[in-house]
């Protein structure tokens, strides 16, 4: 009986993204309502957060976004769904129906959105969404678009240099398989989701204070295929083989942070744990995940103990990992360091109007 209802479920948010590429801007408030709940939750990647309600959804959502790329496009290239089991730490309520998917919203940037000026050019933005179902329609929303990018495609860069690959489009699946629409092997999707969880629980076996810099106490080669493919948001970057991930990202990322399972009161949700093929996903929302240790991305160590807002999507190639879609809520990340980097935008447009440089 679950494989009918993720079968039914992913049929519904593919025909509501289909509509909403193809319905027309006049149309797109009558494909919302039809697809969600009226008191659906929908988080969204800082600085829009929380909406409430299909009507605000539409208002302080979809109107805007419309209004700043009028002939914009759901483009995905990984699309998958699950009942979830409650077999991992991440879960949330055994027994939940998620659909899931990456890959970019594209459109011409003709009007100003979140107050970053339009350039009258294409523009990409990277996504990542989780949608929980009730009764066959949405009930919780949960997504992330690269911000940072956006504005670095205007031509502006509030962080420093991603220390990966940070230019261009992130690619999907080189193999170009990850559009689920069809019933996946349950023994496939099982291996999926066991390497995982087993990759998981190596990054489980780092301690900040025994290791420092030192992380092959995780053991991450015996997951992870050699070629692998690590893909993150703008101010983090690409890596394209484990030892790039190793420096670009988790070394710094482990300075920054680096406990694992602190000893705290758990706030926020896991989401959407699941293994479909050869594909699993999971994800955290204002997920409390570490103290913050050292300095990140140039901004000083506060000591404050850190929510994440983080999405995975793992692509496996027999025993191992092969490729991995991780957007990270980067603004909000920030502005718990006390850094407000919309606020970094605002005085770079107006340094520029002054004649005067960027901060970077």
């Amino acid at each position: 009986m679950s494989n009918l209802v993720n079968q039914r479920n992913k049929e519904v948010v593919w025909d509501y993204w289909q509509k909403l590429n193809h319905v027309g801007v006049e149309n797109v408030p009558a494909a919302v309502r039809a697809a969600v709940h009226d008191d659906v939750d929908w988080n969204g990647s800082a600085p829009i957060d929380q909406i409430q309600g299909a009507d605000n959804l539409i208002a302080d959502f979809w109107l805007p976004l419309l209004q700043a790329f009028p002939d914009i496009k759901i483009r995905p290239y990984v699309f998958m769904g699950g009942i979830e089991s409650g077999s991992s730490d991440w879960t949330s309520e055994e027994g939940s129906e998620w659909v899931s998917g990456c890959g970019y919203l594209t459109g011409a940037f003709v009007n100003d959105w979140l107050g970053i000026p339009a350039t009258g050019k294409k523009t990409n933005i990277w996504f990542g969404q989780f949608y929980k179902m009730r009764q066959g329609k949405i009930a919780e929303s949960y997504v992330q678009y690269d911000i940072l990018s956006v504005m670095r495609q205007a031509g502006y860069q509030v962080l420093p240099p991603s220390p990966g690959f940070d230019g261009g489009k992130i690619p999907g699946p080189l193999a170009k398989d990850g559009i689920l629409l069809t019933e996946q092997d349950p023994l496939e999707s099982r291996k999926s989701l066991q390497l995982v969880e087993a990759m998981g629980k190596g990054l489980m076996r780092y301690v900040r204070e025994r290791d420092g810099g030192d992380m092959s106490r995780m053991e991450q080669d015996k997951y992870w295929h050699r070629d692998m493919k690590w893909y993150g948001p703008s101010g983090i970057g690409g890596c394209f083989t484990l030892e790039e991930f190793e420096d670009f990202h988790q070394r710094n990322w482990l300075h920054g942070f680096g406990d694992r399972n602190p000893d705290v009161e758990q706030s926020g949700i896991g989401m959407g744990f699941i293994g479909e093929g050869a594909y699993a996903c999971g994800g955290v929302w204002d997920f409390a995940f570490s103290y913050n240790n050292g300095d990140y991305a140039g901004i000083p160590a506060t000591g404050k103990l850190m929510t994440m807002r983080d999405f995975d999507w793992w692509k496996r190639e027999g025993d191992y990992l092969i490729e991995n879609w991780v957007p990270i809520d980067m603004i909000d990340l920030s502005r718990q360091l006390g850094v407000d980097l919309m606020e970094r935008l605002r005085q770079q447009i107006e340094a520029r109007k002054s004649g005067s440089p960027d901060l970077w």
